[in-house]
């Protein structure tokens, strides 16, 4: 896509509605105009930065009269942080932003045929509501325009927090973060504290140099914690004395983890994690069941909204107890083992090993025995002597990566024609592409969007499909 730099000030824009990646629009010059943390009607002056063949891009550079609807955001980092974009907007508003934009990309980019779109289901909670977080050592913090690193001291160059909107290498230091409940806030600042004090070097992203890399910390309603420290090469002497400090100062940790993570990029997929101290698995409930969360397991990261969002994916499959389901894409079973007290058997499939292992032992756990769960790439395990050996699907319940589903999936199941499919989706554009093939031989009866992320565009979408 073609663009170019402007140097352009638009004076007295009216902010029209909201838009897609968290945005917001208005036109001029017959063509739309993007610009982020806007609230409709807002009167502003925009700073053009980027033209495009069709629409601008460009940042607020003043509020002349700030919307009726526009609220005070609540979060010091609010504009900096790219998280929680759309703290200004009232959460009804918020709401209604998801169905439109689940409308936009299922109707008006996808061209499906739908039924009237369900409001969008609210969480019950707008503020620490997540359960699993992930903060980015940086030996060069992100500062703010106008400051000088030079002017201030080293340890304060230092910082431990989100990366800035676009910039993998920019990290923002956090000073209090509404995602995640207590002690997440406390386990953070006294991990930079710890390696300030002790001199351990902040990874520098870019050049990738540097000892303490990144830390993930995963709560649960039942009030089990885990954390797990990343280091880049190992210092056994260094980093046991920072676990050890780190336990003493939250006895409260369920499971402290550490990996060696000597790779180009942080994610710890294909790391091995090695439990320091206390229990491998924390637990998750939901509606009496019992579910392991390892080190590397997929849980939904809003655990309230995740039983309304298992809720409607059992309403729309419309299960009778004699139906054999496929969950694919499975993760923890979590879906799997929600669904089976309503099911004949259900078959789970998941890529990521550990989570099966994990799945499995839910299941056990939970007294579940028409569950069964496999590992393996979906593309390569989904095939039709799998569907020969482990029985023909009625039912077909998709919560696949942002990424939606392969197409030799896709094939595979219009092959097995299953009288129902049931996708539920975090991407609704990667939902409308996948359903365009769907639909060869499905058609759309139901669409219920759910709220799993306020504050953030972030959607989930849940599409009934039936066998025409």
């Amino acid at each position: 896509m073609s663009r170019k730099k402007v140097d352009l000030l638009l004076e007295n824009m009216t902010i029209e509605a909201c838009a897609a990646e968290g945005k917001a629009l208005t036109h001029w010059d017959g063509a739309v105009v993007f610009v982020p943390f806007a609230v409709p009607g807002d009167v502003v002056d925009i700073k053009i930065t980027r033209k495009y063949h069709n629409y601008y891009e460009g940042f607020i550079s003043r509020i002349v009269k700030p919307s009726k609807d526009r609220i005070e955001p609540f979060c010091e980092h609010f504009g900096t942080c790219g998280g929680c974009k759309w703290q200004p907007l009232p959460y009804p508003m918020q709401l209604e932003a998801k169905r439109k934009q689940v409308e936009d990309q299922l109707v008006r980019l996808g061209h499906l045929k739908v039924p009237e779109i369900r409001p969008t289901l609210p969480s019950d909670k707008t503020v620490y509501y997540r359960n699993k977080l992930e903060f980015t050592y940086s030996s060069k913090k992100w500062f703010n325009w106008g400051e000088n690193p030079e002017d201030f001291p080293p340890e304060e160059r230092l910082g431990l927090g989100f990366h800035v909107g676009k910039f993998f290498d920019k990290v923002l230091d956090i000073k209090h973060c509404y995602l995640q409940k207590d002690p997440s806030n406390d386990i953070r600042l006294f991990c930079k504290e710890y390696a300030i004090s002790h001199g351990l070097d902040f990874f520098d992203i870019r050049n990738n140099v540097g000892f303490i890399r990144n830390m993930f910390i995963r709560t649960t309603e039942t009030g089990d914690l885990m954390v797990i420290l990343c280091f880049f090469y190992e210092q056994k002497d260094v980093w046991e004395a920072m676990l050890d400090a780190l336990a003493e100062a939250f006895p409260q940790i369920t499971s402290l983890y550490y990996v060696i993570n000597s790779k180009l990029n942080d994610s710890i997929g294909d790391q091995e994690c090695v439990l320091y101290k206390g229990e491998p698995v924390i637990r998750e409930t939901m509606e009496g069941l019992t579910f392991r969360i390892g080190a590397k397991s997929f849980y939904q990261t809003n655990s309230g909204q995740a039983f309304k969002l298992y809720s409607v994916a059992r309403d729309f499959a419309g299960l009778t107890g004699k139906e054999i389901v496929y969950d694919l894409y499975t993760g923890t079973g979590t879906i799997a083992q929600f669904v089976s007290r309503k099911a004949s058997k259900v078959i789970g499939i998941e890529y990521v090993p550990e989570a099966i292992e994990d799945a499995k032992a839910n299941a056990a756990a939970n007294g579940i025995s028409n569950c069964e769960f496999f590992a393996g790439d979906m593309k390569d395990v989904l095939s039709e002597d799998f569907i020969a050996e482990h029985g023909h699907p009625d039912v077909i319940i998709l919560d696949p990566p942002r990424a939606g589903i392969h197409p030799d999936v896709a094939k595979v199941i219009l092959a097995a024609s299953p009288e129902k499919i049931v996708y539920v989706s975090c991407n609704p554009a990667s939902q409308a592409r996948d359903l365009a093939i769907l639909c060869e031989k499905y058609e759309i009866t139901a669409v219920q969007p759910v709220d799993m992320f306020p504050h953030t565009q972030h959607v989930e979408n849940v599409c009934a499909l039936s066998l025409k």
